[in-house]
């Protein structure tokens, strides 16, 4: 009786804890935290509800920045505690922490360098020895991988929490502001010797066109250009009939001491296409550049650009990486791009600064059309890539160009120039005219959505869905394709992996009515490889599909959009948008060497919100990928065949999707992820986690073989920038 009594009464005591304290901490609402750079919080704590022992600690962040380091002090009138925790944005942080005194109250304290914190909602809970233990086993095993620290084997309880400590201090190390990125990335020392080295050195023509700019805005855009390390430049102004007499009278004596600025004043306003083409005139250099009014160069942006042409002779369009920056000269922003990626491009246009072209073609297609002022660079881009081959662009993943945030300005925000966005839905209407592509509106502002035509005769697709058991999964699977899905032109292959449940065996028998579904016997140890292409030998369409059978179906027309993509000539392998059933990102694209620890390939904005816009709004943007996951994956059958599927004898269950999109990309087709084709992914039910040494140990051969096979391609991914980390899958820098 009393040993019930004493639990009774300390459960109560530990549930009254959690609750008062948890609610002191719930939920904290803030409205602007830029300035100080270090935001503070005083939580003040009653010695009855915290004693000493373990604690975990979990903080989330919503708000601008991807990711920054929270601080956790705890404070007694003798001693600090301190303790970091990294914040991704909108992810949960999570740390165990021991407290071996009782503190009077913790300080929050949150680096804010890395973009604003709208909401915080933080907990501190007590727990127990066990499950800290636990925790910390878990955190180490990953520590050890990726620092070399000391494994949890043979270790005691406070040592290991000692090295799970010192993983965390190294993990938040590496979390950079972009102006701690700037001061430790952005190393321009070599380029005045390297100038000298180049064998050609063409004269690049500086476009600008100018209307009643102010003066000192001007004057730093033009000292920009004369600031310039590589001497070979041409600066081609055409004022555009200002009415400013100091704007003019500058120019005329700017003009006048330097030779290499070429000046015209047009009588008559005819905004900046006509002015742009009146300066492009002007140009003698082999190549052009198109700089605003009031935005800024970097002083080694010809240097850079002169290298790249350099390094690849044939280059006809090179672009560089951005951000923008403030009236006090601030940088912020930047837009880390991917090298050239059309079908992000005809999402948005996000080539932008700094672009240079060949004048030679820029006069073929007669400069910048009238009647797209807002879009004009996207118009003039769209028909200049008519006459390029892919490996004609260049992308210099280097800042070159910082553009000028004014109020607005489209720096400030794409939705202030509504003109802007409608020329650009012209010029793509323009582009894809004739073909059968319609062009509407996208998600976001400034983002356009292409809706490729069917063939007249839409082809079939055969769903191929491995499964074994699991027949609550299996049955919301196909009832959600069957109920949902409105294209109407497929058929389920169900590949049937050994499953024994009675109840899964009248599933199976139930679905005879269905013409279009067909449960295929494959028996054989689990090879998610073999079981997709034994099963891709039996399929009848012209498209396959790959499915798991933990997957759910949200929009109806997922399989119409896929199929759109599929079926062009140039492309290969078509993701989709994943759900966890919690909302959250599963899968919005595979990146090759992101992950940290096995350093193979890991998911695009794993575990943002649902809603959320992604870097760059790019989880909203169809766009090139290097790969996708085959939780949901559609192929044409002929390259299926093509690159003999997946690879059942390295790749039994891990990267099999990775490498197949990979050998596909190879044989010359573009791999797509769109954000229109929206299902869940409840991960893995079937198969389970990697958790038992069997299991780790062909894990860790997979990723062996693919580190051997693909080499240094997957530390260099097309579609991300080098500048990026690839330690987490939330696009900070690196």
């Amino acid at each position: 009786m009393l040993k019930h009594a004493l639990t009774k009464f300390f459960q109560y005591y530990i549930n009254f804890f959690h609750l008062v304290f948890r609610n002191t901490f719930k939920y904290i609402q803030f409205t602007e935290l830029s300035q100080p750079d270090f935001y503070e919080r005083i939580y003040p704590l009653k010695k009855a509800f915290t004693p000493t022992g373990w604690f975990i600690c979990e903080i989330t962040a919503k708000g601008s920045f991807p990711c920054t380091t929270a601080t956790i002090t705890a404070h007694d009138r003798a001693l600090t505690l301190h303790k970091k925790i990294n914040l991704e944005k909108c992810k949960t942080a999570k740390r165990i922490i021991y407290l071996p005194f009782q503190p009077d109250y913790l300080t929050l304290n949150i680096d804010t360098q890395m973009g604003k914190i709208d909401t915080l909602d933080i907990s501190f809970k007590k727990v127990t020895r066990a499950f800290a233990d636990k925790a910390i086993n878990k955190k180490l095993s990953y520590f050890h991988r990726r620092y070399q620290l000391p494994s949890s084997e043979s270790l005691k309880l406070h040592e290991r929490y000692a090295a799970y400590s010192d993983g965390f201090d190294m993990l938040s190390n590496q979390v950079l502001s972009y102006q701690q990125w700037i001061e430790q990335k952005e190393n321009f020392s070599f380029y005045r010797q390297a100038v000298s080295e180049y064998l050609f050195h063409p004269v690049i023509s500086i476009i600008l066109p100018v209307y009643n700019t102010p003066v000192e805005l001007l004057a730093e855009a033009i000292q920009s250009v004369q600031h310039q390390t590589y001497p070979s430049w041409q600066l081609c102004i055409a004022d555009d009939a200002s009415d400013h007499e100091d704007t003019r009278q500058y120019l005329k004596e700017v003009a006048t001491r330097d030779s290499r600025i070429k000046l015209i004043f047009r009588e008559h306003n005819g905004h900046i296409s006509a002015a742009s083409n009146s300066a492009l005139a002007l140009a003698e250099g082999e190549f052009i550049a198109f700089l605003d009014h009031d935005d800024l160069l970097s002083p080694h942006a010809l240097t850079e650009v002169v290298a790249a042409i350099n390094h690849h002779p044939t280059a006809k369009l090179l672009y560089s990486d951005e951000d923008k920056i403030d009236l006090d000269g601030n940088r912020h922003h930047p837009h880390f791009k991917p090298d050239w990626n059309p079908d992000l491009f005809y999402s948005c246009n996000y080539v932008s600064h700094f672009a240079v072209y060949r004048r030679d073609i820029a006069n073929q297609i007669k400069g910048l059309r009238e009647g797209f002022e807002g879009s004009q660079d996207y118009d003039f881009t769209l028909r200049y890539i008519r006459h390029l081959k892919p490996s004609d662009i260049v992308h210099i993943p280097k800042v070159l160009y910082h553009w000028r945030e004014l109020p607005g300005s489209t720096a400030v925000s794409l939705s202030e120039k509504g003109y802007a966005h409608r020329a650009g839905l012209l010029a793509l209407q323009d582009h894809f005219s004739g073909s059968g592509v319609r062009v509407t509106d996208g998600q976001s502002a400034g983002s356009y959505r292409l809706l490729w035509p069917l063939p007249a005769k839409p082809p079939l697709v055969s769903l191929l869905i491995p499964t074994r058991d699991t027949l609550h999964h299996l049955k919301k699977c196909v009832d959600s394709i069957i109920e949902k899905t409105s294209y109407p032109h497929y058929e389920i292959l169900i590949l049937d992996n050994q499953s024994v449940e009675p109840e899964t065996l009248g599933y199976f028998a139930s679905l005879s009515a269905h013409e279009n579904i067909r449960i295929v016997k494959y028996d054989a140890p689990f090879n998610y490889s073999s079981i997709n292409n034994y099963g891709a030998a039996l399929a009848r369409g012209e498209v396959l599909a790959l499915v798991n059978n933990d997957i759910e179906v949200i929009s109806p027309d997922w399989l119409t959009e896929m199929v759109r993509h599929a079926v062009r000539k140039d492309v290969g392998c078509v993701g989709a948008k994943l759900y966890y059933g919690n909302d959250t990102i599963q899968h919005a694209g595979v990146i090759c060497g992101l992950g940290g620890i096995n350093g193979v390939a890991g998911h695009s904005h794993k575990f943002y919100p649902r809603e959320h816009p992604g870097y760059f709004n790019r989880l909203l943007l169809t766009q090139n990928l290097s790969a996708v996951t085959a939780a949901c994956l559609l192929v044409k059958k002929s390259i299926y065949t093509q690159v003999s599927g997946l690879d059942e004898e390295h790749l039994a269950v891990a990267f099999n999707d990775v490498d197949f999109c990979l050998r596909v990309k190879e044989a010359g087709y573009r791999n797509i992820w769109t954000p229109y084709a929206e299902l869940y992914h409840h991960e893995s039910v079937s198969r389970g986690h990697e958790d038992t040494p069997e299991k780790l140990a062909r894990f860790q051969a997979e990723c062996d073989y693919m580190r051997q096979r693909w080499g240094e391609r997957l530390r260099k991914d097309p579609a991300y920038s080098p500048n990026l980390t690839l330690d987490r899958e939330d696009f900070s820098y690196g």
